[in-house]
């Protein structure tokens, strides 16, 4: 990797990090206030539920604002707009209110993300892009791991400081994005594919997707409401918190590395058993914090690796003209997963107590486990046609620009194949023959399913006409 672009990389990628670090701990922080408040579970859900309906229209229309008025303004204008929600948050407490912040602020938040994914990978060539988007990851988890260590700390130093600290990091982000030199790289708009059209395409990577959605939403607007119910300090919730990003951080690349070199539906079958193992493990778990720690830092490690499990899965079933349209699709049903999250597991933690976040997770993951043994069954995975690329759910215009070359070379082989596996021989003797035959004397013709003519041979040569 060059210098050059490692400096145009490195604003970009510490505009993140500082960023990060706020809106790692405010869904935990959101999640504590309410219930301090003496709101319930189904409320709570329904706010954190808000932050994802934002993510999910964000990733939808940001789009446009970044192609009309370019990357670097872009920037400026979604930090600044992170950073006013979050201030009015901390301005007064009111459940219904910071639904519609939190709306706001998730599409705000994506379209951060969007910005920078985009310009990272636009910048640079094919052969850096996956050192790139490691660094992004890297970036972003450690910004999350950070985030949760600074719970304690700044809501110790009352209630409106912690709102306070995310919106003059969310601006202060805007610094290093405004300090470079005024390049802006440009992204085309592409549409996403219909969900029908999707569902059949790849079935398990729907579900895969949609089960990520739920259970990564679940972990950060669920679990800290569970830790604080148990008896934790808000800094030992912040650090339980910390654990569960660090396995996401830590095991996500040997998970991929694993699923490069064996069946990926296998894969996420072994990842959808080890969740709902350790959400078993945790309702008889004793009361101890050394312990608590390690099982949620597994659980961790597991939920986020569905995710790009099952995007890799996918674009080994998917054409090469729909890989980019497939990849934004994918994001969508995933930002649709997280949103129903909270709605649909908050009454059952009401009916059953807070346990009830753990019976729903190991009955999640008991059901993908279900669902992939039995697509496993009707079609079995093929063979890679591509190498794992360990990612975090992207924007619409990062899922685009994630599909590499050698993604796109493996799809159109494994398409090829499929067609030739298709033509039929069909050969004709002009004429009986006395003797060897000569080469003019056969006529073979090749038909595809529908019955039509693809190309004829006569002797060593063959002509094709696909068109």
């Amino acid at each position: 990797m060059s210098r050059q672009l490692l400096a145009m990389a490195l604003a970009p990628l510490l505009g993140l990090f500082i960023l990060g670090i706020g809106n790692g701990f405010l869904a935990t922080l959101i999640t504590l206030r309410l219930d301090a408040a003496g709101e319930s579970a189904v409320v709570i859900g329904w706010v954190s539920s808000a932050y994802f309906i934002g993510l999910a229209l964000g990733a939808m229309l940001n789009d446009r604002l970044l192609l009309r008025i370019g990357h670097i303004r872009a920037y400026g204008c979604f930090a600044s707009l992170v950073a006013v929600t979050v201030l009015l948050q901390g301005l007064w407490l009111n459940p219904w209110s910071w639904f519609v912040l939190r709306l706001i602020g998730g599409w705000a938040t994506v379209g951060v993300y969007l910005v920078i994914e985009s310009w990272l990978l636009t910048s640079s060539e094919t052969k850096v892009r996956g050192r790139l988007l490691a660094l992004y990851m890297i970036s972003l988890y450690a910004a999350g791991v950070v985030g949760q260590l600074l719970l304690g700390v700044t809501d110790a130093a009352g209630e409106t400081v912690p709102f306070m600290v995310v919106g003059l990091l969310a601006s202060l982000s805007v610094l290093p994005m405004a300090m470079i030199p005024r390049v802006s790289p440009l992204i085309e708009h592409a549409e996403p594919l219909p969900p029908l059209r999707l569902i059949t395409m790849t079935p398990t990577g729907v579900m895969g997707c949609f089960g990520s959605g739920l259970a990564v939403a679940a972990i950060y607007s669920l679990l800290p409401l569970y830790l604080q119910r148990t008896g934790l300090s808000v800094t030992s919730v912040g650090q339980m918190m910390a654990m569960v990003v660090l396995g996401g951080m830590l095991l996500q690349y040997p998970i991929g590395r694993w699923s490069d070199k064996h069946d990926r539906q296998w894969v996420l079958i072994m990842i959808g058993t080890f969740i709902a193992g350790l959400s078993l493990a945790l309702l008889f778990l004793p009361a101890q914090p050394g312990m608590l720690a390690v099982v949620l830092f597994f659980l961790g490690g597991g939920v986020f690796a569905i995710y790009p499990v099952a995007v890799s899965h996918a674009a080994d079933r998917a054409p090469a003209g729909a890989l980019v349209r497939m990849s934004q699709g994918l994001l969508l049903i995933n930002a649709i997963g997280s949103t129903v999250s909270p709605p649909l597991i908050t009454p059952v933690m009401t009916a059953v107590g807070d346990n009830g976040l753990f019976w729903s997770l190991g009955a999640l993951g008991l059901f993908l486990v279900a669902f992939f043994f039995w697509r496993r069954s009707v079609r079995p995975a093929p063979i890679p046609v591509a190498p794992f690329t360990p990612r975090t759910p992207l924007s619409s215009a990062g899922a685009e620009l994630c599909v590499t070359e050698e993604l796109v070379q493996g799809a159109i082989e494994h398409e090829h194949a499929e067609d030739l596996s298709n033509v039929v021989p069909d050969v004709e003797v002009a004429e009986p023959l006395v003797g060897p035959p000569r080469e003019e004397d056969t006529h073979i013709e090749y038909y595809d399913d529908a019955d039509t003519q693809i190309g004829e041979s006569r002797g060593e040569e063959f002509q094709t006409d696909r068109s």
